[in-house]
């Protein structure tokens, strides 16, 4: 059986370490179940800029009694050169703005995309597996959906009850 591939944001990783305080229980619950669906039988895609794995850094802990998104980070950073596990893709910095990148579209629509988030964008869009980006409880995600799919971009929603207007 072949692996699904994920491109996972933060917002993940932190409510499945219970740290966002507007997640509710089952959203939670969902983030938990997506990460370790993912370490047990997933890809992950990541960028070899190491952006993703920079981000996660910041709101993980790589050394602490870890939470579901700290391992799951701790086992991404470990695993980032199995190819088995992990798709390492390249992604292109534009000179001089380090958070957007070639790879994302050129579309006039995602102008107001968050900066920070589109990393993920262009990993998706160059990875071979067509992964789908998992969100947590980023509404932005929700807002921009619809053009993001136009350009083969697919948002899971985990906690689809949390987003305005669902």
């Amino acid at each position: 059986m072949k692996r699904k591939a994920f491109v996972v944001d933060t917002n993940v990783l932190v409510v499945a370490n219970g740290q966002n305080t507007r997640a509710d229980t089952k959203c939670v619950g969902k983030s938990i179940e997506a990460l370790v669906t993912i370490r047990s039988a997933g890809i992950i895609v990541l960028d070899d800029q190491i952006a993703i794995l920079q981000e996660y850094r910041k709101h993980c802990s790589y050394s602490k009694q870890p939470g579901v998104g700290d391992a799951f980070f701790r086992w991404a950073w470990n695993n980032q050169a199995v190819a088995e596990v992990c798709e390492r893709v390249r992604i292109t910095p534009k000179p001089g703005k380090p958070e957007d990148y070639e790879e994302f579209p050129d579309d006039p629509v995602l102008n107001a995309f968050d900066r920070n988030d589109r990393k993920f964008v262009a990993v998706a869009r160059e990875s071979r597996n067509k992964p789908k980006i998992l969100n947590a409880t980023d509404t932005d995600w929700w807002d921009f959906r619809v053009p993001l799919r136009r350009h083969g971009i697919e948002v899971e929603f985990l906690c689809r009850h949390m987003m305005r207007n669902s």
